[in-house]
């Protein structure tokens, strides 16, 4: 009689069937404003934030369990500090990204020089390991628990300073007219409604950073291409995806959450054909959003580099 088989862990198809089930329910909980314990990304045990789709799944998950703590850490991270998970909590799956190379004769490849590390192949792998919030800890040092910061108010319709900044730095034209926010390819130049039209100013640069997140694609900037794009198809719903994603990413370095002009069924609608047919997106779409976040920080960067070196 043959044994049956425990099926495999698949961490793909459980991160991507919790988000489906999520925007099933009409919200997008990664948009609610949040800074937990004086941080504005999800942490790891030392303290370093977590990149990428561990920082969207972590961030989701924060709002969604009202965590007080940014910090995240495994079963035994905790032991070695001498705390304990409580009975009953539930983990979050979070992955890993590593390499591994082999020569054509399958022994590891340790890049020491030899010849064969000219035909070594490159193994790309995907490891899944769960985590709990330091709110699921018992027996923490204090540190885990940092007092939260207030939001800091800002007057209706007007620009935050250090937002504009960024904002400003960045050498992709803006035109500021009309009432719609959008990216037209064939002129490369971002359309946006003036913040007048805002009455929270952090919306404005939610939007702003959505269409310049579209900016990114260029192909003199990271060259990214799903495909022929027309309004709906799933290229486009790709691309919407990687948009909002840059938002939110972009959004917890500035102080704002991702927003767009119209949050509609049609928009959900895209992220959960795209989420269905391929289990592997969110991942992929995670590491575009997190490269074009990169982009957009390194170009405002150089501008007020530029900037200065200019006043000087």
């Amino acid at each position: 009689m043959a044994r049956s088989r425990t099926p495999k862990f698949d961490a793909s198809e459980v991160i991507t069937n919790e988000i489906i089930r999520i925007i099933e329910r009409g919200v997008l909980p990664w948009r609610k404003p949040w800074t937990i314990g004086g941080s504005s990304r999800p942490l790891r045990v030392g303290g370093e934030p977590y990149q990428g789709v561990n920082n969207f799944l972590l961030t989701m998950r924060t709002v969604m369990a009202g965590h007080s703590s940014p910090f995240w850490m495994t079963l035994p991270q905790a032991n070695a500090l001498d705390a304990k998970v409580r009975k009953g909590e539930k983990s979050s799956v979070v992955v890993y990204y590593g390499q591994s190379r082999k020569d054509a004769g399958g022994e590891d490849d340790r890049s020491d020089g030899d010849d064969r590390s000219e035909e070594a192949r490159i193994f790309r792998f995907q490891k899944a390991y769960r985590v709990f919030n330091a709110c699921q800890i018992d027996g923490l040092p204090d540190s885990f628990f940092p007092d939260p910061e207030p939001a800091p108010e800002h007057p209706p319709s007007e620009p935050i300073p250090h937002m504009q900044a960024f904002f400003d730095a960045i050498d992709i034209t803006t035109v500021f007219t009309g009432t719609e926010a959008y990216y037209l390819p064939p002129v490369d130049k971002v359309f946006m409604p003036s913040i007048s039209r805002f009455e929270n100013p952090r919306n404005f640069y939610g939007v702003w950073a959505h269409e310049l997140a579209h900016a990114t694609k260029a192909r003199h900037r990271l060259n990214r291409d799903y495909g022929l794009s027309r309004f709906g198809n799933t290229a486009y719903a790709r691309e919407e995806i990687v948009a909002e994603l840059t938002s939110v990413f972009l959004g917890q370095t500035l102080g704002f959450t991702a927003h767009t002009l119209e949050m509609n069924a049609a928009y959900l609608y895209n992220w959960l054909r795209v989420l269905r047919s391929d289990k592997g997106a969110i991942f992929k779409h995670a590491a575009d959003a997190q490269r074009a976040c990169d982009y957009l920080i390194a170009l405002s960067e150089a501008g007020r580099a530029w900037e200065v070196d200019q006043a000087a």
